[in-house]
């Protein structure tokens, strides 16, 4: 072996560009530079070879996001068309009330089309009756509303607590894979053997709290969607009454 090759490879490269240039010297030739190594690029992780090493847990964790993807688009849009107020609808349904035009009332709440004016409605419906049958008639016609709004909420709550839950079984089959394998492999068990099974555990727990964290938001976002509609059918439901307990004129 030769001695050269037992030392850095610096030291080595110093050593050959001094011998070259004695040796070149007295031919007048250049020294030939040393021409680095390429570098080795990095392998690009792209997120299907993510999905892929992840295993069957990625199913229905995919599964899981796209219908609460779903589900908060269409809420949005619903819970959106329902916080949206006339501020001339109250205006109009006193001037009929008191015009006595009770069915012009309820064409009026029939066209709006939103939860208050359907409170409105089965208010004015009940009109000539004792005033607390009138308020609970708009109390559990309130409550049929929230119900209407609320409705795909209990999927996204369990889906937020679920998919970090789904992510972690993950976790633990591949480590449990990853064991095997090195217990498979005896002696000649390596590095590789083991990172497999890490890996797939590490995808699929980034891949449970992505989701669990998308259908967090998603429905705290729309509870307070829904709770601004609340307090705006409570506002119309005071208004109707108030205008009801008017003395007449």
């Amino acid at each position: 072996m030769s001695i050269l090759t037992q030392v850095p490879t610096v030291v080595t490269d110093t050593i050959y560009q001094a011998a070259a240039s004695t040796v070149l010297a007295d031919t007048g030739a250049a020294v030939p530079p040393i021409m680095p190594a390429a570098p080795v690029e990095a392998p690009e992780l792209s997120i299907w070879e993510l999905c892929v090493e992840g295993g069957w847990i990625m199913i229905p964790l995919a599964v899981l996001a796209v219908i609460s993807i779903y589900i908060f688009i269409e809420r949005a849009i619903v819970t959106y068309r329902a916080s949206r107020f006339d501020d001339s609808f109250m205006k109009r349904i006193k001037d009929y009330i008191h015009d006595g035009e009770i069915e012009s009332a309820l064409n009026l709440c029939k066209g709006t089309s939103s939860p208050y004016s359907r409170l409105i409605a089965k208010g004015i419906s009940r009109i000539g009756r004792p005033m607390n049958d009138v308020l609970v008639a708009i109390e559990n016609t309130g409550n049929l509303e929230v119900a209407a709004l609320s409705k795909g909420l209990p999927w996204l709550a369990t889906t937020a607590a679920g998919a970090p839950m789904l992510g972690f079984l993950g976790t633990v089959i591949g480590m449990v894979q990853a064991f095997f394998a090195i217990a498979s492999s005896g002696n000649a068990a390596s590095i590789g053997d083991f990172a497999g099974g890490i890996y797939t555990a590490l995808v699929t727990t980034v891949a449970g709290l992505v989701v669990g964290i998308i259908a967090l938001f998603a429905y705290n976002y729309l509870v307070a969607r829904i709770n601004k509609v609340m307090n705006l059918m409570e506002a119309r439901t005071m208004d109707f009454m108030d205008l009801l307990n008017e003395p007449a004129q």
